[in-house]
């Protein structure tokens, strides 16, 4: 009776095998060559997604694609090997494996450096990418935590996940940051399944309750973490601080030192400009604190497409009874990640921070630019990029500290009669 090796089908999977082996024994003395390349291929997809949309599709595109392969060639050689047939041996897997790793560590690496906050907690999660690109390219230790911290090594495979879900999906589908990290961190709970499996291995009976039962504290620590985790399509070109606005210009304007005195007479403009990619839209906050406590929230709403940042303000005039002490203005998306930070000091002496106007750059590799350009005033704009603003109302907020009517915030969505630049539009608080 002819077993499954004799049929002509395990003919044409013996043959395929051998084929496959034979190209990745030519690609391993080459393989140093692959991170380089993917990272090159992640640079060209941040720069293109603006300038050639479709390329930079296709190169996140071709990403995906690579992890579809992986994960079918690790369902398909499953059903081969039950039904009896050849299949790849362990370590071809485990170098398509690794090559897969490298493409998603260095392919995503362009994005978090250029989103990062580097005075945040977010320095931390781009550093651990880091450490993940590195350990993928040192095959002794990537081949030994594989084969012998199999746990270990597939929560290295779910993190993976979570960075091409997180990159990949606003390039391809125009998705908000918040839609992005909610579905990245789903995949990744998903694929820490084989992990946790791994972990519960002597459960026996309970082992897939025990699992099940460890991803609700992986989840909640996964979004108590989102704030750390850098909005790999948003990133900040511009901020400054300034007593006045002129709205003519879309420029902050003037000088004042942060006095209790001067903040209760004059208020504060906070400004920034914000580059977002063309097609997205999306609600981000101008978080308020002192002393890292919250007293004021003012949403605004951005749009991607303007080369220098879409600029947007808000303009607080109702402070605490005592106002002095260290402040910062966190700019966070919808879902809680920090896009950006201001950080001014009140005070009765000099020590006060000078406001300026000063649009000034952010520190690190905003955009990867390093002299990016710092948002002109709107008659740099072409005709193409004047659309109508105006002026909303919304209901003032209460509370210590909060936002009252006295405060204000300007973005690209209001209604004016009179046009405006993008990134400018005026909103009442």
């Amino acid at each position: 009776m002819p077993t499954p090796h004799d049929t002509p089908s395990a003919s044409r999977i013996t043959r395929l095998q051998a084929r496959t082996e034979a190209l990745i024994h030519r690609l391993r003395p080459w393989s140093w060559l692959w991170p380089p390349i993917a990272f090159a291929a992640g640079l060209g997809s941040f720069f293109l997604v603006e300038r050639q949309r479709w390329l930079g599709a296709l190169l996140a595109l071709g990403m995906l694609g690579a992890w579809l392969l992986l994960l079918s060639e690790s369902l398909i050689g499953r059903l081969l090997a039950r039904r009896g047939y050849p299949t790849l041996p362990h370590g071809a897997t485990q170098f398509i494996a690794q090559m897969i790793h490298q493409e998603t560590l260095f392919f995503c690496l362009p994005f978090l450096l250029a989103t990062t906050v580097w005075s945040s907690g977010q320095a931390l999660f781009t550093l651990l990418v880091i450490s993940m690109a590195l350990f993928s390219i040192v095959d002794p230790l990537y081949y030994r935590i594989a084969d012998r911290l199999r746990w270990l090594y597939f929560a290295f495979h779910a993190q993976c996940v979570f960075l091409v879900v997180l990159v990949a999906l606003p390039t391809l589908l125009h998705l908000t940051t918040y839609q992005s990290l909610l579905l990245a961190i789903v995949a990744m709970l998903l694929f820490s399944l084989p992990s946790l499996l791994h972990l519960t291995a002597n459960q026996r009976g309970r082992r897939w309750l025990t699992a099940l039962t460890l991803l609700l504290p992986l989840a909640g620590a996964a979004w108590l973490g989102r704030i750390w985790v850098p909005p790999a399509s948003l990133w900040i070109t511009a901020t400054a601080l300034s007593p006045g606005f002129d709205e003519a210009a879309r420029m902050p304007n003037g000088e004042l030192r942060l006095t209790p005195e001067a903040l209760s007479s004059q208020g504060l403009f906070a400004y920034t400009a914000i580059r977002a990619p063309r097609g997205l839209r999306e609600e981000i906050h101008h978080v308020w604190r002192q002393e890292g406590r919250e007293v004021d929230r003012i949403p605004l709403v951005i749009e991607g497409g303007r080369e220098a940042g879409y600029r947007a303000w808000s303009h607080k005039q109702n402070f605490p009874m005592t106002p002095t002490g260290r402040w910062r203005i966190d700019v966070m998306t919808e879902g809680g990640q920090r896009i950006g930070v201001i950080r001014f000091r009140v005070a009765e002496d000099e020590s006060a921070t000078l406001a300026d106007g000063r649009p000034r750059r952010p520190a690190g590799l905003p955009g990867l630019a390093w002299q990016p350009s710092i948002p002109s005033d709107g008659g740099a704009e072409s005709e193409a990029d004047v659309s109508p603003q105006g002026v909303t109302e919304r209901p003032p907020a209460t509370g210590e500290g909060g936002n009252e009517s006295g405060d204000e915030s300007g973005n690209d969505n209001a209604d004016n009669d009179a046009p405006e630049a993008p990134g400018t539009a005026r909103k009442s608080e």
